[in-house]
């Protein structure tokens, strides 16, 4: 199969027309009128003007010639049936039908097309002699004969009257209809694309009945469009598929009118039907039409930028309204119009080596920069982020200026980006149908990338009223932000800018009268010069490092509407009264203060984050909240005890490094709403409040490094909670590696026994660093855990797994990284899916589920001497056995295993020595021993 050649628009050498002819007829008179005026037009043209000796064949160069022509004309005239004549036109017939695209075109020139299809008159008078010389190819040439009389083309009879000049006239239109190049220009020299666009090129062009969709997001900029069409000319050209028409409808989304999607229609009709169609008076025709001409026919389309769903349904419809084996290809910046591809790919931005390389291409004309400024073209690599729209506008805009030009422009970017980049990027934000939708996306570009999920979307679901995990969801789907697999929201450093300077756009020379001021310089003026206004809804500022730390309450007073406030490390004076009183989000890390003013109203805070805190109690009297979701004093180190709260939507409370906490407060029990409690680290804590374990929805502890009996003692009568992690002795700093203790000895008692309510409800527990011994595991069984799904055993001191783990049937994930003592593991449940054994060097034999009823991914990396893994023949049942294996001692009997394991319909992915290996059961077993050898 070919593979896609970026640089290319067309194949190269090809020939537009063939012309095949009977020289002795033709050549002086209407094939040399004919061949002019082809030539005159601009089509390429390949005329043979040798006369082959009789009795020889027809020469490679001459096969090669038809090949590689688009379009055969053929000049069917009384002598034309020679032996090299028809010969070449078997091969123009063969062409035909290789789905390369070729068309073979009849003129009849003083002919009858019955004498071709029947070989009469002339045509009989010159096979009787080809049946005395050349019978083995008189059956081939006068099929091929029948095929071209049956074609559809030119008659001098019946055209023009049979003036020459006319029908010359009308044969080049004809022609030039048909060669209206099909393919689209693309740049010579295109950086990272190839590999995705091979992927689709081959899911494409691989042959199948069925209509196939493919579907190309990303944001804008990215360079969909320009895949799309590298794609698309591979397909027209290079894959032999023989489309019976295609169509390239660009930029569909700025097509927004009801009259311009009716022109988008006949465009596509047009295009692909070669022919103008009849009159579409409206959308609702035009679908009609579309259903109705091209559902036999084999298609070639490309819908790009598309931008909602019903322009899909008007344009494409449902697959079947295509013929079979018609390919489409869908661009846009929203994948949830992807919805009915076939595959979906999501078009990422270029890595540091092929952003640099693309940049030079347009601001060098060479692949790297210029001795003088590699540093100036590095940071304007670095400030287009792998986009290949921001890298080729601003090369472009940087050829030819000196290094003192190069140093302003990127300047001049650092305030104020690029206005046709911008341009291009605002369209999606344009487009987002609601103002939520483009204040949840303003609100994330000022305040929010960098932070959680769902931390993001407690802030957000109290500052507007309503929960914004769709608004998310659509924000993703359009390629504005980005959550990576922590949680974590993330936004390109260009859409950032582009948001940001819309909300400039409300202001351009006063920043208190914008909506949100995420500038530190303008932050910083605006409160110290106490210039707020109501227009503020948003602020924030960070002066940890600041030598000048001081505001005063009273910078706040005009700002009667902020409602997201941030000021870490900030010094407030004045009185707290002065502040907003619809305040949902408080962030201020490094707080000095002690105790929070009585006077500070807190009544619609959904969000109080004050890590780091110098805060010994939060309040001293009792506070009600209604709105309180998250507190979050982690790493206050004077915080003694959890503040008296009492709240009926509070949902986490992280207390994570409080090394001085020594109690939690009993109002705890009435925060009904509570799901995690995080006080990893708190190892001051000895207990906690017993009316926690009647709160329902408390289902996650995280409790690691807290190292008395006591407190495992009151963990035991929780209730409801299904995440529990019970980690290791810390010591040193809290931001260091975790080490366990060597001396954690009184953990071994491991206090938390089957008899505890917690025990038959835990569905994720993690003992991670334990100090859980031989003797330990013997007292303990672990069969208790019933509901059990992830269990975290590593870093621990057994020599043996803990008894009862291979009868727990829920459990799919089993962790005992860096076990150095744990020699073998000789049961595990049947629903395990993960089973990862990093690094404990002592392990010699695993033995697999009898049953497994799952795929089953190992991870047995540092296992040096590992020897045996037994029960593979299970793996039959449900064919799947993923493995990352370094060097060890496996024996034969581990190949002879695999081996019957592939037999059975199982796939193998190994890593070992750092190389991947692929084994399926349609691998030959010589190949399973060739593998160990490396």
């Amino acid at each position: 199969m070919t593979e896609p050649d970026s640089s290319r628009s067309r194949p190269q050498g090809a020939y537009d027309v063939f012309l095949s002819f009977r020289g002795e007829d033709t050549r002086k008179t209407f094939t040399d009128h004919l061949y002019t005026a082809l030539v005159q037009a601009g089509i390429q043209t390949f005329r043979d003007d040798d006369e082959l000796p009789r009795g020889k064949e027809i020469s490679q160069h001459l096969l090669e010639a038809i090949q590689e022509s688009k379009i055969s004309i053929v000049v069917f005239s009384k002598g034309y049936a020679s032996r090299w004549c028809l010969d070449e036109l078997v091969e123009i017939i063969k062409c035909k039908y290789r789905k390369t695209g070729h068309i073979a075109l009849p003129i009849f020139y003083d002919i009858d097309p019955s004498d071709v299809r029947k070989q009469t008159g002339s045509f009989a008078e010159a096979f009787v002699k080809h049946e005395e010389r050349s019978k083995e190819k008189v059956k081939e040439w006068r099929e091929a004969l029948e095929e071209a009389g049956n074609l559809s083309g030119w008659n001098l009879k019946d055209m023009a009257n049979g003036h020459e000049a006319k029908f010359i006239q009308e044969i080049i239109k004809d022609v030039l209809t048909k060669l209206d190049p099909k393919y689209l220009h693309v740049p010579k020299h295109l950086v990272g694309i190839d590999p995705l666009a091979h992927n689709i090129f081959h899911f494409l062009s691989t042959a199948t009945d069925d209509v196939r969709i493919v579907g190309l997001h990303g944001m804008p900029g990215i360079g969909k469009t320009t895949i799309a069409k590298v794609v698309f000319n591979q397909l027209c050209y290079d894959c032999g598929y023989g489309f019976e028409g295609i169509s390239f409808l660009l930029n569909v989304k700025e097509k927004s009118e009801p009259n311009d999607l009716v022109l988008l229609q006949q465009q596509l009709l047009h295009d692909i039907l070669r022919q103008n169609t009849e009159k579409i008076n409206n959308v609702d025709r035009g679908k009609v039409l579309i259903k109705e001409r091209l559902r036999h026919k084999r298609v070639l389309v490309v819908f790009d930028d598309v931008d909602r769903p019903d322009r899909l349904l008007d344009l494409m419809g449902e697959p079947r309204w295509l013929g079979p084996e018609s390919r489409v290809i869908i661009t846009t910046t929203d994948e949830s119009l992807l919805l009915e591809a076939d595959q979906r790919y999501q078009v990422q931005e270029l890595n540091r080596g092929d952003s640099l390389q693309l940049f030079c291409r347009h601001a060098f004309r060479d692949t790297k920069p210029a001795k003088d400024y590699v540093e100036l073209s590095n940071d304007v690599v670095e400030y287009c982020g792998g986009l290949p729209l921001a890298l080729k506008v601003l090369g472009s805009c940087l050829y030819g200026k000196n290094q003192a030009r190069w140093e302003s422009v990127i300047d001049r970017l650092r305030k104020f980006p690029n206005s046709e980049i911008q341009k291009k990027l605002r369209i999606s934000f344009d487009t987002l149908d609601e103002s939520t939708l483009k204040n949840t996306f303003l609100d994330i570009a000022c305040f929010f990338i960098g932070r959680k999920k769902e931390y993001v979307a407690k802030v957000l679901e109290g500052r507007y009223g309503y929960n914004p995990e769709d608004d998310f969801g659509t924000l993703i789907e359009r390629s504005l932000i980005k959550v990576d697999d922590s949680g974590t929201i993330d936004m390109h450093d260009l859409l950032r800018g582009m948001g940001r300077e819309i909300v400039k756009e409300e202001s351009p020379e006063n920043p208190a009268q914008r909506s949100r001021i995420w500038s530190q310089e303008d932050a910083w003026i605006v409160l110290k010069m106490q210039m707020g206004t109501e227009v503020v809804k948003g602020l924030t500022l960070d002066v940890r490092r600041s030598e000048d730390k001081s505001l005063s309450t009273g910078s706040f007073t005009k700002m009667k509407n902020l409602k997201l406030l941030q000021i870490d490390g900030a010094e407030l004076t004045g009185s707290f009264e002065r502040l907003s009183k619809v305040l949902t989000w408080i962030c201020w890390l490094e707080c000095p203060l002690e105790f929070l003013p009585s006077d500070f109203s807190l009544d619609y805070v959904v969000v109080i984050d004050m890590q780091y805190s110098n805060i010994r109690e939060l309040w001293k009297k009792k506070k009600m909240f209604n709105n309180l979701k998250i507190l979050d004093l982690s790493y206050s180190k004077n915080l003694v005890k959890t503040p008296n709260l009492y709240s009926s939507s509070l949902e986490k409370l992280l207390l994570e490094g409080c090394s001085s906490l020594v109690e939690v407060h009993q109002s705890i029990g009435h925060s009904k709403s509570l799901v995690c409690l995080n006080i990893w680290g708190c190892s001051q804590l000895k207990e906690l409040p017993e009316c926690m374990g009647d709160i329902e929805s408390f289902t996650e502890l995280l409790a690691d490094g807290i190292n008395n009996e006591q407190f495992l003692s009151s963990v035991g009568h929780l209730k409801c909670v299904r995440k529990l992690s019970l980690r290791g002795h810390w010591k040193g700093d809290w931001n260091l590696p975790y080490r366990p203790s060597p001396n954690s000895s009184w953990i071994s008692a491991f206090r938390i026994t089957p008899t505890s309510i917690i025990w038959r409800v835990l569905g994720k527990l993690k003992l991670d660093g334990y100090g859980l011994s031989e003797r330990a595991t013997n007292c303990v069984d672990f069969g208790g855990l019933s509901a059990l799904e992830e269990l975290d055993l590593s870093r621990n001191e057994f020599f043996s797994l803990p008894s009862g783990i291979g009868i727990l049937s829920k459990l799919r994930l089993l962790t005992v990284q860096e076990c150095g003592n744990l020699v073998s593991i000789p049961e595990l449940p049947s629903n395990l899916e993960n089973l990862d054994t990093f690094g404990c060097k002592s392990m010699q034999w695993v033995r697999l589920p009898i049953q497994a009823k799952k795929y089953l991914s190992l991870f047995l990396i540092g296992c040096p001497d590992l020897m045996e893994i037994e029960g593979m023949e299970g793996l039959s049942n449900h064919g799947w056995f993923i493995s990352y294996i370094t060097k060890n001692k496996l024996s034969n009997n581990y190949k002879k295993s695999l081996a019957e394991a592939l037999c059975y319909g199982g796939y193998a992915y190994h890593m070992f020595f750092n190389r991947w290996h692929t084994f399926s059961h349609r691998d030959k077993f010589t190949m399973i021993p060739n593998w160990f050898s490396y």
